[in-house]
């Protein structure tokens, strides 16, 4: 692995580990699903430019940039929200959907993409969705 596939490899290995504290963090919460979420919109913003760096350094990787875009894109919505505007469960819902790509890009940069992971657009929304 090179230097820079290396550095962005960490980089989102600390990106995907940073949204699973967040998601087990909203998961604990003693509140109820219907509740709002009162994440750290202060945290999401920080979090969110360094997902846009790691988008820019992986310009070479057009499968890792994929990963990303859809990443910042759930980012995006829940920043939209955030804070108190969004229920505990769609808090949940748009933090696993930024998990997901965070979790795929980086099996990409350490070559370990799974032959089993959804490729197309198509295949990861029934994923998603939990369809088959």
């Amino acid at each position: 692995m090179t230097a820079e596939r290396s550095q962005l490899y960490y980089s989102c290995v600390f990106l995907h580990v940073s949204f699973q504290a967040i998601q087990s963090k909203v998961m604990t919460s003693a509140l109820g699903d219907d509740t709002p979420c009162w994440l750290d919109a202060q945290l999401l913003r920080m979090l969110s430019g360094e997902l846009q760096r790691c988008r820019q350094e992986a310009a070479p990787f057009t499968e890792v940039c994929q990963a990303l875009d859809t990443a910042i894109y759930h980012c995006g919505l829940l920043m939209a929200q955030c804070p108190a505007s969004v229920s505990r469960r769609l808090c949940q819902h748009h933090i696993e959907a930024i998990i997901s790509p965070l979790k795929l890009a980086t099996a990409r940069l350490s070559g370990r993409a799974s032959a089993n992971s959804p490729s197309s657009a198509g295949q990861r929304l029934r994923s998603w969705f939990g369809w088959r």
